[in-house]
């Protein structure tokens, strides 16, 4: 179990290091969101994962640390407003812009190739 969610978190860790490398807006941003998952299941697994413990005293031996439980609640509402502001810096960076580019340039173009004028016989 242990294996599987230690593969998880570094599989969503390495998406979003990847996506936020990108050179447009809407990977990072979706980088960002993939990194904050991330985080918050490195956080929910530092309560220890347990299969039957309970969340109410008195009706279990073992019980489920709620201490990660909040966190990753509380990191949940913070992820949210920081994707929805970071959508609305892209948007004005588009629409002042022109483009949706990281650092606001367009990348070269490809030189064309002179065309050949086709002869009529």
């Amino acid at each position: 179990m242990e294996a599987v969610y230690a593969v998880c978190v570094g599989l969503l860790t390495f998406s979003g290091v990847f996506l936020c490398l990108r050179g447009r807006t809407f990977p990072v941003v979706m980088g960002l969101t993939l990194l904050s998952y991330a985080v918050n299941l490195f956080l929910f697994s530092s309560g220890r994962l347990k299969f039957d413990g309970a969340t109410i005293l008195g009706t279990s031996f073992s019980y489920a640390d709620p201490l990660p439980q909040a966190l990753v609640l509380t990191a949940i509402v913070i992820g949210f407003a920081m994707t929805a502001f970071i959508v609305i810096l892209a948007m004005r960076a588009r629409a002042d812009l022109g483009n949706d580019h990281v650092d606001g340039r367009l990348p070269p173009a490809p030189e064309a190739k002179p065309r050949r004028k086709k002869e009529h016989a």
